[in-house]
């Protein structure tokens, strides 16, 4: 989704990589930050966390009536249907972030 808005252009691949897992594994509750993902990203969880907002909030402020190519692609069963997992209340992802 972040390959559609110009706003992600200037973050480094590799930094919105590790961000999306992090939202990923928080929206999921398969844990958090570990020192092994910390060691081989480079990226430390707390360095993570705006960018981690920020995707959170694309997903849940998006519109709906443009650019639907990549929800209905990975709506689809074969992409595990991940579009259309609900994205996290800023709220709860706040304090899930704390806690990491």
């Amino acid at each position: 989704m972040t390959l559609q808005e110009y706003d992600y252009a200037r973050e480094s691949p590799s930094k919105l990589a590790a961000s999306c897992l992090l939202l990923a594994l928080t929206m999921k509750n398969l844990g958090g930050w570990t020192p092994t993902l910390e060691y081989y990203s480079g990226y430390r969880s707390q360095d993570l966390h705006p960018l981690v907002k920020r995707l959170n909030f694309l997903l849940t402020y998006q519109p709906r009536d443009k650019l639907k190519a990549v929800r209905t692609k990975y709506s689809h069963r074969v992409f595990f249907e991940v579009a259309k997992i609900p994205p996290m209340d800023m709220l709860k992802l706040e304090e899930k972030l704390k806690s990491c």
